[in-house]
């Protein structure tokens, strides 16, 4: 399979995974949902009535709510019965973390299909390309780490100890943008709504949730991916890709001084793919989308590759047809008419 095949491909999987996850249960019903959200770990927002899987980072922030918070303050309590189930519970999700790693991010997650959706409407109609100033990608790249130190793992164990209110035992759910994006789309408008009679938390997560989400949908139009650069499940992916079967590689090449496309071509403004060869290229910051592989112009310089098997390598032709479509940073070109 070549790189243009794999840009085609792409869409498709990412309308088939959007469709899926947002109204599968309709299709299968719920207790084929259920099985299915055992299955594949998505970031499909539990709070949807009508989805075919839940957010993986549920089961986690419950997980160190319900047992391990607890579990501090009862000492006396924790028996088999409570490290049995945490034990299957984080280990089954680390499995499946660890065989899609970054393909979820690029290929499966609909809040990241939504945000490619919205970027190709806003330079459809020419607003102005924007990226995060190269000063500003460090700082900007450190706040995922953040929010996951923070929401998944330090206010869900404190909640559980008591310290903080029990509307704590989730944070990063009562705030994350997909939360609105999935129950949009099967036209529930409840998760807008600000819970007047709701505690002080309640509400401030709700105002929270809206801002994200409103301006998440405002930049994705100039910006590519905003809301990917923040996301926890990014720097979860990124704690376990070394160990990942599916990676990025990069053959070192000169021509890479005088070129630099690849870097263009990245919705997550990697300049490390462009600049790094070897294991160093497979940024933390890759969602794996093999947007560098189409717009690499050397054969074989970059693959995606299924532990040693070479998946997808970049060649010229991939890339003479990929340039004619659209520019490295997505503005579409006109398509040339038949005798001219």
């Amino acid at each position: 399979m070549n790189a243009l095949t794999l840009m085609r491909l792409r869409p498709w999987v990412q309308a088939f995974s959007l469709i899926v996850l947002v109204y599968g249960a309709g299709a299968v019903g719920h207790y084929s949902a259920d099985k299915l959200s055992g299955a594949l770990p998505a970031l499909s927002c539990a709070y949807d009535q009508e989805n075919a899987a839940y957010c993986v980072l549920v089961p986690l922030q419950h997980q160190l709510h319900h047992r391990v918070g607890e579990g501090l303050v009862k000492l006396h309590g924790i028996t088999m019965t409570l490290f049995l189930p945490l034990m299957f519970t984080v280990l089954s999700f680390l499995a499946f973390f660890v065989v899609l790693n970054k393909a979820f991010c690029g290929w499966i997650c609909p809040l990241g299909t939504v945000q490619e959706a919205l970027h190709r409407i806003g330079q459809r109609f020419d607003l102005a390309f924007r990226r995060v100033p190269p000063a500003w990608r460090p700082r900007v790249s450190s706040i995922k780490w953040i929010v996951l130190v923070l929401a998944i793992f330090a206010l869900p164990l404190i909640s559980g100890m008591g310290v903080l209110p029990h509307s704590f035992r989730d944070p990063w759910c009562q705030v994350c943008p997909s939360r609105i994006v999935t129950t949009l789309a099967t036209g529930d408008v409840n998760q807008l709504a600000l819970p007047l009679a709701g505690t002080w938390s309640e509400i401030i997560f709700v105002v929270l949730r809206d801002l994200g989400f409103g301006f998440g949908a405002v930049f994705a139009l100039s910006f590519r991916q905003p809301f990917c650069r923040v996301c926890p499940m990014l720097a979860l992916h990124a704690m376990l890709r070394r160990f990942a079967p599916l990676r990025l590689v990069k053959r070192a090449s000169a021509r890479c001084d005088r070129c630099g496309l690849c870097a263009k071509a990245c919705p997550m403004d990697i300049t490390a793919i462009h600049t790094a060869s070897g294991a160093t290229a497979f940024d933390a910051d890759c969602t794996l989308c093999g947007r560098c592989i189409a717009f690499c112009p050397e054969d074989g310089t970059l693959s995606l590759r299924l532990g040693p098997l070479p998946l997808v390598k970049s060649s010229a032709a991939a890339f003479n047809a990929m340039t004619r479509r659209e520019s490295p940073e997505g503005k579409p070109k006109p398509v040339a008419k038949a005798g001219r």
